[in-house]
C-alpha cells in the first residue's frame, strides 16, 4: 500500500500533459514488446483519468485535438518504431504537442489553449477552426526555419527526445509538417474518393490514378499521405501495388521500380509489418482467430508481390519482404510448437495459403496466361512503332 500512495504522490505532482505523455509512452513500449513489471496499474490509473470511455488508445485533449485535426485519417493506433510511410502514429502526437508547448512555440502556444478554450466555451467552431488553422500555419512556419540547417534540427530532435524515447516521432514531426502544408488538398482529394472501392479493377485503377497525378502535381511531398487515404477504401491493403505495377512497362522489378507510383510497394511492405505485430499481440493473448485472418492476410500479401513483381525476391524490396516472411514464421512455428505434434493447430493449416489450393493455383495460371498474352500486344505494338 506505501509504494501505491507513492506512486499515486508522484504522479499527482506531474502535470496533466505530462501524465498523459507517460500513458503514451508505457503504451509504445508494450506494443513494441517490452514488458514493464508494474506498469499495468499506472496504465490502468491514467486511463481512467484521462479516457472516460475506458480507451486503449491516446485521444487528444481539445486543444491539440483541434490542432491536429487534418491528421486525423492518417493516424494508426500501433507501435511507432518501424516505418509507416503515408501515416503518423497517435501515440507520438501528445509528446509532439507538449514539445510545441514548452521548447518549439511556448508563448504562443499557451494563448492559443486560451482562445480555443474560449471559443469552445463559447460554442463558436468557425472561429474554433480558424483559430487552429492560424496556429498550424505558424507551426508549420517555425518548423520550416528549425528545419533549415542541421544544427537546429538535432538540437529540436533532442528537445523532442526528452517527451518520448521514440526512434521515429521526429520522423512523425516532419511528416506532421507536410501535411499541414498541404492545407486542404488532402481533404479535397478525399473527398473525391470513391467511399470504398471494392473491386480494385483496371478502370478503378485508372481512375485513382489521374487523381493522383493532378495531386501530385500541386503537392508532391504529400503524395505519401494522398496514397494512404487510397489505401483506408481498399479491401485488402497489398491492393496498393496495382499502382505500381500497372503503370509499369513490364512486370520486371526494374520497371515498376521506374513507375510513377513506385512508392506504394515499400508502404505495402511497411503495412505487412504492422500485420506482424498485429499477430503478435494477438498470439500473445491467445486469440487464435484473429491471428488465423491476420496469417491469411499476410500470405496473401507475400503471394499478390511475387506474383505480381517478377524477380522482386532478387531486389531490396524482395529482401525486405523475406525478412519479414521470417519473422512471422518463427511467430507461428513458436506457437505451433507449444502444442504436440498429434495436435493440429489453426496456423498450422495449409489452407491459409489460398495459393496453395487449386483454386489458387487455377488464378495463379490464369495471371500469368494474362501476362503472357499483355506482354505480347506490348511487343506487337512496339514493333509497329518501330516500323
Amino acid at each position: 500500500m506505501d509504494e501505491i500512495d507513492e506512486l499515486s504522490e508522484f504522479l499527482q505532482k506531474l502535470t496533466p500533459l505530462s501524465r498523459s505523455c507517460l500513458l503514451s509512452e508505457l503504451e509504445r513500449l508494450e506494443l513494441c514488446g517490452i514488458d514493464m513489471p508494474g506498469s499495468a496499474g499506472v496504465q490502468a490509473k491514467l486511463r481512467a483519468e484521462f479516457r472516460k470511455d475506458g480507451s486503449s488508445q491516446a485521444r487528444a485533449t481539445n486543444p491539440s485535438r483541434y490542432f491536429f485535426a487534418p491528421l486525423e485519417l492518417l493516424l494508426i493506433d500501433g507501435a511507432p518504431e518501424h516505418a509507416n510511410a503515408g501515416r503518423i502514429s497517435r501515440n507520438t502526437l501528445t509528446p509532439i504537442w507538449e514539445w510545441i508547448c514548452r521548447d518549439l512555440l511556448p508563448t504562443m502556444a499557451r494563448d492559443y489553449v486560451k482562445a480555443i478554450n474560449d471559443q469552445v466555451t463559447a460554442n463558436n467552431p468557425k472561429e474554433v477552426l480558424k483559430i487552429a488553422t492560424t496556429f498550424q500555419v505558424k507551426v508549420v512556419k517555425v518548423l520550416e526555419n528549425t528545419l533549415a540547417s542541421a544544427e537546429s534540427t538535432e538540437f529540436a530532435r533532442g528537445k523532442l527526445a526528452q517527451y518520448t524515447a521514440s526512434r521515429t516521432a521526429f520522423d512523425d514531426v516532419k511528416k506532421m509538417q507536410k501535411v499541414l502544408r498541404a492545407g486542404d488538398a488532402l481533404t479535397k482529394f478525399n473527398e473525391k474518393l470513391p467511399e470504398t472501392i471494392t473491386k480494385f479493377d483496371d478502370g478503378q485503377v485508372a481512375q485513382i490514378t489521374a487523381q493522383l497525378d493532378a495531386f501530385r502535381k500541386a503537392n508532391p511531398d504529400a503524395l505519401p499521405f494522398a496514397v494512404a487515404l487510397v489505401a483506408r477504401r481498399l479491401k485488402t491493403f497489398w491492393q496498393l501495388i496495382y499502382l505500381a505495377t500497372k503503370a509499369a512497362a513490364s512486370k520486371s522489378t526494374a520497371e515498376v521500380a521506374a513507375a510513377p507510383y513506385a512508392c506504394v510497394v515499400p508502404m505495402v511492405l511497411d503495412r505487412l509489418d504492422d500485420k506482424r505485430l498485429a499477430l503478435r499481440i494477438a498470439l500473445r493473448h491467445n486469440r487464435f482467430l484473429v491471428a488465423r485472418d491476420l496469417l491469411t492476410e499476410i500470405y496473401d500479401a507475400e503471394h499478390a508481390l511475387k506474383l505480381r513483381i517478377d524477380g522482386i525476391e532478387q531486389s531490396a524490396w524482395g529482401i525486405r519482404l523475406q525478412q519479414l516472411m521470417d519473422a512471422i514464421a518463427a511467430l507461428v512455428s513458436a506457437e505451433v510448437s507449444r502444442f504436440p505434434a498429434n495436435v493440429g493447430h489453426i496456423l498450422g493449416s495449409r489452407r491459409l495459403r489460398s495459393q496453395d489450393t487449386l483454386g489458387g493455383k487455377l488464378s495463379y495460371l490464369a495471371w500469368k496466361g494474362r501476362d503472357v498474352v499483355q506482354d505480347g500486344a506490348a511487343a506487337f505494338r512496339k514493333l509497329i512503332g518501330a516500323t
